[in-house]
């Protein structure tokens, strides 16, 4: 299934999309400052829901941010959270925040 699957970079309008066929399945939108991504919203149309989509599209997303190595990511998204929280491994990329004087 995951040969069908077709990833897209939207810079225009701040998201990441997976299509499946001519059926756009899911997206993750995000706010760029320049030198992070924050990553604020993964959706997976309701009725490719419980297939993976978002899954795979957050994994091509970092895997294609670690391949560039230009920003570090800020999981704002819940969704996004839980899958760095599943692949502790991945964490390299995500920005520390640095703690109030």
């Amino acid at each position: 299934m995951v040969s069908d699957l077709s990833f897209a970079h939207e810079p225009d309008a701040s998201r990441y999309t997976l299509h499946r066929g001519s059926d756009l399945v899911s997206v993750l939108d995000y706010r760029d400052d320049g030198r992070t991504l924050a990553l604020t919203r993964a959706y997976t149309v309701p009725t490719f829901r419980g297939h993976g989509y978002a899954g795979e599209l957050v994994e091509r997303v970092i895997a294609e941010l670690e391949a560039s190595g230009e920003r570090e990511v800020i999981p704002v998204c819940w969704y996004v959270a839980e899958w760095f929280a599943t692949h502790p491994e991945r964490a390299g990329i995500v920005h520390e925040r640095t703690p109030a004087r």
